[in-house]
């Protein structure tokens, strides 16, 4: 049951807003009044765009009545993630050293949903500089979680997901190095996907010529994943890893993934992730349940263990790359996870980055030969259920000590060094109660087919009752800063 406009869909409100039954200012007005009921219980939205996005959904409700040819995302509000620059919207990057900065210019994925019509409601929280699991700052505090708000969204982009969960808005922008859109989207339960580098253009990474980072859509369903993904896709030649040929067409996604020609392989930590009992009992428990709908389900010895060493190299040298300068001219002011980083990359050789790179071109193609005897892999999304607001990282999972931070996601980071898209889905609730999301994989730039199999796994899901389960909100605890 539908009580308020914030609860539709991002595609049927943009079909009701098409056939006149629903103004954009209408839209508008219950995102935000949802924002200032229920985001004081989750800190998802840091800086709001209230007024402006007022103002822009006047002029969208005018076009309608115009009778204008309509853009594809036209009046739907969006949220996006503080790691993107909105121009004339204060962009912080969760860091200290930009609490007041305001770009004079967006970022192309901003500049591509302003294009398609979508209104910028708000920045959504994110660690600093998107370093981390956990969406906790200094700057505006850690973001709760919809479904019990002292345990964490997950991260980086953890106020965009926890927003989405929260009914703030139909779409929310996020991005993803090693499993910053799809652990937030798989402990809020709502559906990320990670593209094949180069399907969603930037002008603002500075290695661009490294796969790990990538932007990518967050949203409730598939369908409205799609229709973003439509959005902000294609050719920029400022992207070195763009190409003319990769654009998404949401006029396509209709064709149909018939799920009993499907051959899938599971995977229940890759060979490189520390999985925590539970879950892993949980995943096995939900195969079967799953694999009825395939023409053939079988285990895959994947062995993705030389993965830890590249990722540690490459992800050091990413960030000292983009913030190696910043954190060296203004410390005091830097946050330990990226400190950590910036350490770790200044005790690297080049001897130690050549063979990370030697090693990662041989994870890609040792994965994507996978795909000549699987359709598509689907493992979990985390490897621990939500974990306490207070805590940066767990410390340890089934009794074992984790040296590094980013140690507990390497079921997600693991992935991100093979080069292919991801769909995160929500599969149920997990032990504690707490939302349970499985990884769904496909070759690389295989993003459009992928899309169209998800969303027929997705209906399955729902059929089982293990679709996504919504949050009531009736805790009364808050996030704590």
């Amino acid at each position: 049951m539908i009580n308020t406009p914030a609860e539709l869909s991002a595609a049927e409100a943009r079909r009701q807003i098409g056939a006149r039954d629903l103004t954009p200012s209408a839209l508008l007005e219950a995102c935000i009044a949802r924002i200032e009921e229920r985001n004081p219980l989750v800190n998802a939205v840091i800086t709001t765009n209230f007024e402006d996005a007022r103002s822009e959904a006047k002029i969208a409700d005018h076009m309608v009545q115009a009778g204008n040819a309509l853009p594809p995302l036209h009046g739907l509000p969006v949220l996006v993630k503080d790691l993107s620059r909105t121009k004339g919207l204060r962009t912080t990057f969760g860091s200290r050293c930009f609490e007041t900065h305001v770009p004079d210019h967006d970022d192309i994925i901003v500049e591509r949903l302003r294009a398609a019509g979508a209104i910028v409601l708000g920045k959504t929280n994110t660690p600093e500089f998107g370093a981390g699991a956990n969406t906790s700052n200094l700057v505006f505090g850690a973001t709760g979680n919809p479904y019990k708000s002292t345990l964490t969204s997950g991260g980086s982009s953890g106020g965009s997901a926890a927003g989405l969960a929260s009914n703030m808005a139909p779409l929310a922008s996020g991005s993803d190095l090693g499993g910053s859109l799809r652990i937030p989207a798989s402990f809020c339960g709502i559906v990320g996907m990670r593209p094949s580098p180069g399907i969603v253009p930037s002008r603002s990474h500075v290695s661009g010529f490294s796969h790990l980072w990538t932007d990518g859509p967050m949203a409730r369903s598939v369908e409205d994943l799609t229709l973003m993904l439509s959005a902000i896709s294609g050719f920029d030649a400022r992207d070195p890893l763009c190409s003319p040929n990769l654009d998404i067409e949401y006029a396509d996604f209709h064709a149909i993934e018939d799920l009993a020609h499907s051959r899938i392989g599971f995977s229940t930590g890759l060979g490189v992730a520390e999985v925590d009992s539970e879950i892993a009992a949980l995943f096995k428990a939900r195969q079967p349940i799953i694999n009825k709908h395939f023409k053939t389900a079988v285990a895959l010895d994947v062995d993705l263990s030389d993965a830890a060493e590249v990722f540690r190299v490459l992800r050091a040298e990413s960030l000292y790359a983009a913030y190696g300068e910043l954190a060296e001219s203004q410390p005091d002011m830097i946050g330990q996870n990226v400190r950590n980083n910036i350490l770790e990359a200044k005790s690297l050789s080049l001897a130690d980055t050549a063979r990370a790179d030697a090693a990662h071109t041989q994870i890609y193609r040792r994965f994507q030969a996978i795909f000549d005897q699987v359709d598509y892999l689907i493992c979990p999304a985390t490897s621990v259920s939500p974990f306490p607001l207070g805590d940066n990282h767990p410390k340890a999972i089934n009794d074992k000590p984790l040296k590094e931070y980013y140690a507990w996601y390497a079921i997600t980071w693991a992935l991100s060094l093979t080069g292919s898209p991801v769909v995160t889905l929500p599969c149920g609730l997990d032990n504690q109660a707490m939302p349970f999301g499985i990884q769904i994989v496909g070759p690389r730039h295989s993003d459009a087919k992928l899309l169209r199999f998800s969303r027929s796994l997705e209906s399955a899901l729902v059929q089982d009752g293990l679709g996504r389960t919504l949050p009531k909100f009736s805790a009364p605890d808050t996030a704590k800063a």
